[in-house]
């Protein structure tokens, strides 16, 4: 059984919560909560549980403020608001996931499952947490606030992105797609690595996944997932510097 502790200024929020938690994670125990930050941060350092539902948004001490009086911070941490400007910090804060309010069914019973895994993982002697740095400096992740959620996507697996005017559409390894409500070069610089190159004015291309640079009848780049990528005028040099560094 994993135990649980909720921590929300609302105690609507707190029933809400604790009521799915009830209907659709028969694994999860929650073993107190608190609308109080005060009275939870000594709770949690005493009943050390496996996992905390956290809000952000709270009088005197917000959330992240209450995680630095913590003295154990050896569970998983689920950042719960109804604001999505706070995704980066929550992975800074090596939060396993970040759902927004209302919370939707099927994205708990998603971090449910995760918290359940790293749970048979420490039982194993194996902790993920302690493999963090190194995760961090492989794949470094962004956040993209969908539709009630924000989805953690690994750099590394970004194929190609496509510019719609002040929307971009991210492509990734696995097939999957998200639409972006950012212009192209904003995502270029959120993506901020050697390896995400702006070969044309409406496209990013990982040069990990271009299989061919065709110069003949147009310049333009064919992907691993067979992909035909146009390559503009000014951005021909470039390519061939990129590809100098892989």
């Amino acid at each position: 059984m994993i135990t649980a502790i909720i921590i929300d200024d609302e105690q609507d929020a707190i029933e809400s919560l604790t009521w799915e938690i009830n209907m659709f994670c028969k694994d999860i125990k929650i073993v107190d909560s608190f609308t109080n930050p005060e009275e939870a941060i000594s709770a949690v350092n005493y009943l050390k549980p496996d996992c905390v539902f956290l809000d952000i948004e709270m009088p005197k001490i917000d959330g992240f403020q209450l995680l630095s009086h913590l003295k154990y911070r050896d569970f998983d941490l689920v950042i719960t608001t109804a604001y999505d400007n706070y995704a980066l910090k929550a992975f800074k804060e090596n939060a396993i996931d970040y759902l927004l309010k209302p919370i939707d069914n099927d994205d708990l019973i998603q971090v449910v499952e995760k918290i359940k895994k790293n749970k048979l993982n420490k039982q194993l002697g194996f902790s993920v947490k302690d493999l963090l740095p190194t995760i961090e400096k492989k794949n470094k992740k962004i956040a993209i606030p969908l539709s009630g959620k924000v989805v953690f996507l690994n750099i590394e697996e970004v194929v190609y992105c496509k510019s719609d005017g002040n929307y971009t559409t991210l492509f990734l390894l696995d097939g999957t797609s998200y639409l972006y409500s950012k212009k192209i070069k904003d995502v270029y610089e959120l993506l901020n690595t050697e390896d995400i190159v702006r070969v044309h004015q409406s496209y990013l291309v990982n040069m990990n996944f271009v299989k061919e640079y065709v110069k003949n009848e147009g310049y333009y780049l064919i992907l691993e997932n067979t992909k035909t990528i146009p390559v503009s005028k000014p951005n021909r040099m470039v390519i061939l510097e990129a590809m100098q560094n892989l």
